[in-house]
C-alpha cells in the first residue's frame, strides 16, 4: 500500500490509456484529414477512376500488413518512441538518431501543417464556392493547433477524452459520405466507372506519388506505438487497438462532394471534416513528443526534452517546442508538396523499422513476442516500402532529393554531438545554463520511476 501511494506521489508518466482511447488514436489519425483530401492526388496521380480504385485497395492492405508488423514491434519493445525505438533496438544508434533528426526538425512538422491547412480550407472553403478560396485565408484558421498544443501540456486524460470524441465524429461524418455514395451508385450514376481502366495519363514517374496520397491518407496506424509506456497492458491493447481500428475539383474534396451528392447537407460535412482535421491534429501533437522524450533519455537530444511536468505529468518541453516549427513550415503551404516530402522520409524510416523487425528476430529468435506476425507479411511489407520510396527518387527528385539531403546532414551531427561530445567547453556551459533555468521556469524534472 505505500509504496503504491509512493509510485503515485512519484513523477512519471502514468499508464492512463485505455482499449476506447488507444483505438481512439488510431481510427483518429488513420480516419483523419487525408481521407478528405487524399483522393485528389491519387486520382490525378493514377490517370483512371478504376486504377485510383486499386490504389486505394493496394494501399489499404499494404497498411494493415504495416500495421501487423507495428502491433509486433510494440509487444515485443517495451518503450514508448515507435519508429524511434525500434530502429535503436535493432539497426543502432545512428539509424535512430537520423530518423530523430528528420521527424522533430523536418517531417513531423510537415504533416503537421499539412493538417493545419486541411483544416484552414474546410473551415473557409464553403464561404468562397463555386469559386477556389485564396490561399491567404489558411493561416488565419490555425487557430486549433494552439488550442491543441495547450490541450497536450495541460492533462493526458484530457487529451485522450477529446480523441474519443472526435473519433466519434469524424466516423459519422467518413459514413455518411459513403452512404452519399452508394446513394449515387444506386440511382445508377456510374458514368465514372463504366470505362473506369481507360488509361490516359498514367506514367511510370506518377505512380509512387498516388501510392504516396493513399498511403498518407491511411497514415497513422503506428502511432500508438510512440505511448506505450502510458498504454494499459500493452502486450493486449496495442494488438486489440490496432485490429479493431484497422477493420480534383478542389484540395477540399469532400466540400466539393458534399456540394454536388449532399446538397442539403453542404455546410454541415466541412464542420465535420473540419473536426477530423482537428482530431489528426490531437493526435500527432500527442505522439510526436514522446519520440523526443525518448530521445533525449537516450543522450540523442538535450536532457531538458526528456522532463515531465511535475504535476500534470505531460511532457511539456517536447510538446511546446513543436509549435515553433510548425509555423516555420507553413511558410511552404503547398499541400501535394508537403505529403511527398513528409512521406518519403517517413515511409523510409518504416520500412528501416521492419527490416530491422526481421533482423532482429533472425538474431534473437528466443527473445519473446506476444504477438507475432507472419514472416510473408512482414517481408512483403518491407520490400514493397522500399521500392516505393526507390521509385519516388525518379517521380519527384526535387522534393525527395530534399528529404535525402535534410536526411544525410544528421549524419555529422549525430558524430558532433552524440558519438562523441565535441562542442566547446563555453557552449555547452551555456546549454547547460538555459536548460537550468528552463527546468526551473517550465516546473519540468526527470522521471522518478523507470516506466519501461
Amino acid at each position: 500500500m505505500r509504496k503504491e501511494k509512493i509510485d503515485d506521489e512519484a513523477v512519471h508518466l502514468r499508464r492512463e490509456i485505455g482499449l476506447l482511447p488507444a483505438v481512439s488514436f488510431i481510427i483518429g489519425t488513420v480516419v483523419g484529414s487525408g481521407i478528405f483530401v487524399a483522393p485528389k492526388g491519387v486520382l490525378m496521380n493514377s490517370g483512371s477512376a478504376g486504377l485510383s480504385l486499386l490504389v486505394w485497395a493496394l494501399c489499404g492492405v499494404l497498411s494493415l500488413f504495416g500495421a501487423l508488423c507495428y502491433a509486433e514491434l510494440g509487444t515485443t519493445f517495451t518503450k514508448s518512441g515507435g519508429h524511434y525505438t525500434y530502429l535503436l533496438e535493432t539497426l543502432g544508434p545512428l539509424p535512430a538518431f537520423l530518423h530523430l533528426w528528420m521527424d522533430f526538425l523536418f517531417s513531423g512538422p510537415a504533416s503537421t501543417s499539412f493538417v493545419s491547412l486541411a483544416f484552414g480550407r474546410y473551415v473557409v472553403e464553403p464561404f468562397f464556392v463555386p469559386c477556389a478560396a485564396p490561399n491567404s485565408v489558411d493561416p488565419a484558421c490555425q487557430h486549433p493547433r494552439t488550442f491543441v498544443v495547450a490541450v497536450n501540456c495541460w492533462s493526458v486524460t484530457m487529451a485522450s477524452c477529446t480523441q474519443v470524441m472526435l473519433s466519434f465524429t469524424k466516423t459519422f461524418a467518413l459514413l455518411l459520405i459513403i452512404f452519399a455514395g452508394v446513394n449515387e451508385l444506386a440511382k445508377g450514376k456510374t458514368e465514372l466507372i463504366q470505362n473506369g481502366f481507360e488509361v490516359k495519363s498514367l506514367t511510370l514517374d506518377k505512380l509512387p506519388l498516388a501510392f504516396y496520397n493513399g498511403l498518407f491518407a491511411y497514415s497513422g496506424w503506428a502511432n500508438l506505438n510512440f505511448v506505450t509506456e502510458e498504454v494499459i497492458n500493452p502486450n493486449r491493447n496495442i494488438p486489440l487497438a490496432i485490429i479493431f481500428s484497422m477493420l480534383l475539383m478542389s484540395d477540399a474534396v469532400a466540400v466539393t462532394f458534399a456540394n454536388r451528392a449532399l446538397p442539403a447537407w453542404a455546410l454541415v460535412i466541412p464542420v465535420l471534416v473540419a473536426l477530423s482535421c482537428f482530431g489528426t491534429l490531437n493526435g500527432g501533437i500527442f505522439v510526436t513528443p514522446r519520440t523526443l522524450l525518448v530521445g533525449a533519455r537516450e543522450g540523442h537530444w538535450p536532457q531538458l526534452f526528456s522532463m515531465i511536468h511535475i504535476r500534470r505529468r505531460t511532457p511539456l518541453p517536447a510538446v511546446l517546442i513543436q509549435y515553433p516549427l510548425v509555423v516555420l513550415m507553413l511558410i511552404n503551404s503547398e499541400i501535394q508538396q508537403l505529403i511527398t516530402f513528409s512521406s518519403f522520409v517517413g515511409w523510409f524510416f518504416v520500412a528501416l523499422a521492419t527490416l530491422g523487425m526481421l533482423i532482429h528476430r533472425y538474431r534473437f529468435p528466443l527473445h519473446p513476442r506476444p504477438f507475432k506476425v507472419p514472416l510473408p507479411i512482414g517481408v512483403t511489407f518491407t520490400a514493397v516500402c522500399f521500392f516505393i520510396v526507390g521509385l519516388s527518387l525518379y517521380s519527384d527528385p526535387w522534393n525527395t532529393g530534399k528529404s535525402c539531403a535534410l536526411t544525410l546532414t544528421g549524419i555529422p551531427v549525430y558524430y558532433l554531438t552524440v558519438h562523441r561530445f565535441r562542442l566547446p567547453n563555453c557552449l555547452k556551459h551555456m546549454c547547460n545554463y538555459c536548460s537550468m533555468h528552463l527546468q526551473i521556469f517550465l516546473e519540468v524534472t526527470q522521471q522518478e520511476i523507470q516506466t519501461y
